[in-house]
């Protein structure tokens, strides 16, 4: 492609040198850089890409884009004042914008996005339709699983799967939307169909700074999509009703909505509710415990109601929609005490998963969990204060520590526990605290392994170790397992 309708969509502040040039390809990682290529200069958070033009242009760069007003380069220089948004517009235009060729859903939200896509994938799949889902667990093009390392991918790697998608007759796409995909432009020139918003709670304020910037983050989406389906319930909704741009369809129970859910029933068996829309009402019924299910499914049946699912439809997948794995997944062991995974790793999702146990347990709710190292650290004392308060005993271990000192954070977590008179033990090494769990249960105990749910590994020091926690409780109790 000629550079000059590359760039055509990006605001340039200057260029020189010849637009007129052919361009193999797109990198912004001068050790990926190919002969023909265009390198895109990015400022990290690490490191910077301005830093590596030399090396990119040896590598066979033949243009370079720029925040920078560098004038030394010997190939053309295209400044702008954004390289990430200009990296996502130029890749959408390299691979001739794929997201306008399907459907697009995009779920944005602190927690439920993962469950969200995977259940709006059933729903449609059960109509024949074929469906590409990308988000924390997996990518995947109809059944065949693709590897992921982010949430949301950067905006090239992300095209590039559209592409690959488009090639493959996908008709819809459901992705996690993450807040840093929003706030560093990896989904800048996608074309959304429609946006589902779950819910906002306290995550990630180590990246935003302020509950108001990861708001005001999440609300890009609806600025850049066609329709917005909003959760009522959750007071974020009006800042995002209010500043959003596109159509709004409102969910919820609690308060009056377009798609409401009504006379909710939880058990340890799952939820039934009944559902009333301009689409029509029925009974719902889904297979995964917990108030946050019936949001998670009013959500992502408003979606499918958009799409043009009638109620038939949308209840047939439900009913039969699975649990996505690592979320209120039961682990399978010949013992007379349950034991839970669960990926809650921020005080909402916490307080959701050791609250829908307490409905149904009939022994004592055991939470063992966590707190990520180099992440927000004002939640570790919340999430303990959470845990103290709603669980009969508490283990306080390490989850995925990275950089930090785990006593470090064990400690912070244990501020948050200390006027809560619920009995803990404290122990450092994950295993170790999994073993004593496991080994000091009572009959009809329910224990939550909090924090790593689908995660197979654990971050210590920049290494990643294997860490399997259904394998783990399998090797500590020498008996085979299955996922519930």
């Amino acid at each position: 492609m000629l550079l000059k309708d590359l760039i055509k969509e990006i605001k340039i502040k200057h260029i020189h040198g010849d637009s007129n040039i052919d361009i193999t390809g797109i990198a912004y990682d001068s050790r990926k850089v190919k002969p023909g290529n265009l390198f895109v200069c990015i400022k990290g958070f690490q490191v910077d890409g301005h830093s590596y033009i030399s090396q990119a242009i040896e590598n066979g760069a033949v243009c370079v884009i720029i925040e920078q007003d560098i004038t030394s380069v010997s190939i053309p220089t295209i400044q702008v004042e954004n390289s990430r948004y200009a990296l996502a517009m130029i890749s959408a235009a390299l691979y001739e914008h794929p997201s306008s060729k399907f459907q697009l859903i995009g779920v944005t939200g602190t927690n439920g996005k993962t469950t969200s896509t995977y259940l709006i994938k059933t729903m449609l799949e059960l109509q024949g339709k074929k469906v590409g889902l990308i988000g924390t667990n997996q990518n995947m093009i109809g059944n065949q699983v693709l590897p992921t390392e982010r949430t949301t991918p950067e905006s090239l790697e992300l095209q590039e799967l559209f592409s690959e998608m488009v090639k493959q007759e996908v008709e819809f796409v459901v992705m996690e939307v993450s807040s840093h995909s929003l706030a560093l432009n990896r989904v800048d020139g996608c074309h959304f169909d429609i946006g589902l918003f779950t819910n906002l709670t306290q995550d990630h304020l180590d990246f935003h700074g302020s509950m108001e910037n990861y708001l005001k983050s999440k609300t890009k989406l609806f600025r850049q999509c066609k329709i917005g389906i909003i959760n009522i319930d959750d007071d974020s909704s009006k800042y995002i009703l209010a500043h959003g741009t596109c159509k709004m369809i409102t969910f919820g129970i609690a308060n009056k909505a377009a798609v409401q859910g009504k006379d909710v029933d939880i058990s340890e068996k799952g939820v039934r509710f009944q559902v009333e829309s301009v689409h029509g009402q029925g009974k719902i019924m889904l297979r995964i415990p917990g108030l946050f299910s019936v949001y998670n499914a009013l959500g992502s049946l408003a979606v499918c109601q958009e799409l043009g699912l009638t109620t038939q439809q949308v209840q047939n997948g439900l009913a039969i929609a699975k649990g996505v794995p690592g979320r209120v997944q039961v682990v399978r062991i010949d013992k007379d005490y349950t034991v839970i995974i669960d990926y809650a790793h921020t005080p909402d999702g916490l307080e959701n998963i050791i609250q829908t146990i307490k409905d149904f347990a009939k022994g004592r709710v055991v939470t063992l969990f966590g707190c990520g190292g180099d992440r927000d650290s004002g939640k570790r004392p919340i999430m303990g204060e959470i845990a103290g308060r709603l669980s009969d005993f508490c283990v306080v271990t390490s989850d995925n520590p990275r950089t930090e000192n785990p006593m470090q954070i064990i400690n912070q977590i244990l501020v948050g526990m200390k006027d809560t008179n619920c009995p803990y033990v404290m122990i450092e090494n994950r295993n170790e605290a999994i073993e004593y769990a496991l080994c000091n249960a009572r009959k009809d105990d329910v224990i939550i392994l909090a924090g790593k749910g689908h995660e197979t590994y654990q971050e210590i020091n920049g290494l990643k170790y294997p860490f399997d926690e259904k394998e783990i409780v399998q090797k500590i109790l020498g008996e085979k397992t299955a996922e519930g």
